[in-house]
């Protein structure tokens, strides 16, 4: 086989792989709607950035601050995909991935973790995210996936910290503090993102 014929067989392999993703994405749609999601948001227009974490359009538009989590998540899937299944091909590691964060986005909006939300973080008026929003996170999971695949190692670390030290600055919220205040709730750090 020469190696044009190769490229376009790996080209073809990585369509069947994102067609096959795309369809996972569309069931995780239709389970957040058969979970009672809204579509989109209830105020009736799309936005493509809402950046006030404390209004109701919060999770409920295409991106938001939440969005680089997201893109941390697809940071991390690689690497952790990298480290224990390297000699597959990117196509599978990316299913995995898609799973996971389908599974995630699922569970996050699951009536326990929105009252956990509420209980423990400064998400006091949080009410899941839309369908929208949720197939967004997903896809931008997708798009940090892909930037870690391309990306040397250390400019994916240096903006994976970066995204971190930004949203922790303009929210007082990051991944980090997102799964410390769900696991194990700290006074102090719900009293600092209250200053805000």
């Amino acid at each position: 086989m020469s190696v044009t014929a190769s490229a376009a067989a790996k080209r073809l392999k990585l369509r069947h792989y994102l067609l096959i993703g795309a369809v996972m994405i569309a069931a995780a749609a239709a389970i957040l709607l058969l979970m009672g999601r809204n579509p989109m948001c209830t105020c009736g227009t799309i936005k493509l950035w809402v950046g006030e974490t404390n209004s109701p359009d919060n999770s409920q538009h295409i991106a938001d601050w939440y969005t680089l989590s997201h893109i941390i998540h697809g940071f991390l899937f690689y690497g952790i995909l990298w480290l224990v299944a390297r000699r597959w091909p990117v196509g599978p590691r990316l299913l995995i991935a898609i799973a996971v964060e389908a599974a995630w986005e699922i569970f996050e909006n699951t009536d326990m973790v929105i009252n956990r939300y509420r209980e423990a973080t400064i998400a006091l008026g949080y009410v899941g995210d839309s369908v929208l929003n949720s197939v967004s996170d997903i896809l931008f999971m997708v798009l940090g996936f892909f930037f870690a695949a391309r990306a040397p190692v250390w400019l994916t670390v240096v903006l994976a910290i970066f995204f971190e030290l930004l949203a922790g600055w303009v929210i007082r919220d990051n991944l980090t503090l997102n799964i410390v205040m769900l696991l194990y709730p700290l006074d102090a750090i719900k009293a600092w993102q209250s200053g805000m």
